[in-house]
């Protein structure tokens, strides 16, 4: 089994975790000109977006970070992400879903901002700061979701938790964390001791130093960010629009295929 993945995506991260807490052996890749759009060979056929994390198995040929979690509890049932009551389950998926849109959202313009340079001064200031009060009230949401539970799945780790471990704890690294001894921030603590999520968030870590040269290779047109929906959605709504116009005016920024 081979994935295609960077250490640094979100996207990627759950399906590593996923596949960790399932003991399934697996290869790891990243596709040449991933962050240009350029990509090809085996990774653009398997995902036509050129998008991580795509899954080569066998014959079967999967991108999309849910579609591959559906596949993965499909082929290897044991043990369960998901729980077993209708409703759980539903709460897991919507979870998940609010994650990968609104919250990645957030992240990504941080590391716009941030490592990108697309915004500085005060522009930037003010971008940072919308960003930290939609990060509080995600947080807020999903600390309605956790409750008294010791996992957002229930009484055990699953689908629930990973989809949201790597958006919470990008939150942390930006200092954008849970307050300390709150459920939201224990559960970071706890999440940090399983050794699926150690190695995932270690591989994150070791990978972050190349985001020093982010906004350097923008520059020289090594890579085009991708402003895809939610993305686009974000910059437009919190402060962004001629970050999205200098983008398009310089062609450092990309939409997803088909073009």
């Amino acid at each position: 089994m081979l994935l295609y993945e960077h250490p640094l995506s979100s996207y990627a991260q759950k399906v590593k975790i996923a596949l960790r807490e399932k003991g399934i052996a697996f290869d790891l890749e990243t596709p040449q000109a991933i962050g240009s759009g350029g990509s090809a060979g085996l990774f653009a056929a398997a995902s036509p977006r050129r998008e991580v994390p795509a899954l080569i198995d066998g014959d079967a040929q999967i991108f999309d970070s849910t579609i591959i979690l559906e596949y993965l509890e499909d082929k290897y049932p044991s043990p369960p992400l998901l729980p077993r009551d209708p409703a759980a389950r539903a709460s897991a998926r919507m979870i998940e879903e609010i994650c990968d849109t609104l919250y990645e959202a957030i992240n990504w313009g941080l590391s716009e901002i941030r490592w990108f340079k697309r915004a500085e001064g005060e522009q930037a200031e003010k971008m940072l700061a919308t960003a930290a009060r939609q990060t509080a009230e995600l947080q807020a949401w999903l600390a309605e979701r956790l409750g008294s539970k010791p996992w957002f799945n229930g009484d055990r780790f699953g689908w629930a938790d990973l989809s949201v471990a790597p958006y919470v704890n990008r939150s942390f690294t930006y200092g954008m964390g849970a307050a300390p001894g709150s459920p939201l921030a224990l559960w970071h603590a706890r999440l940090r001791e399983r050794p699926s999520v150690v190695a995932t968030f270690q591989e994150s870590d070791a990978a972050t130093g190349a985001l020093a040269e982010a906004a350097k290779r923008v520059a020289m047109g090594a890579m085009r960010r991708e402003y895809r929906d939610h993305r686009l959605e974000w910059m437009m709504k919190s402060g962004g629009v001629q970050v999205v116009l200098d983008g398009l005016a310089r062609n450092d920024i990309r939409f997803t295929w088909p073009i």
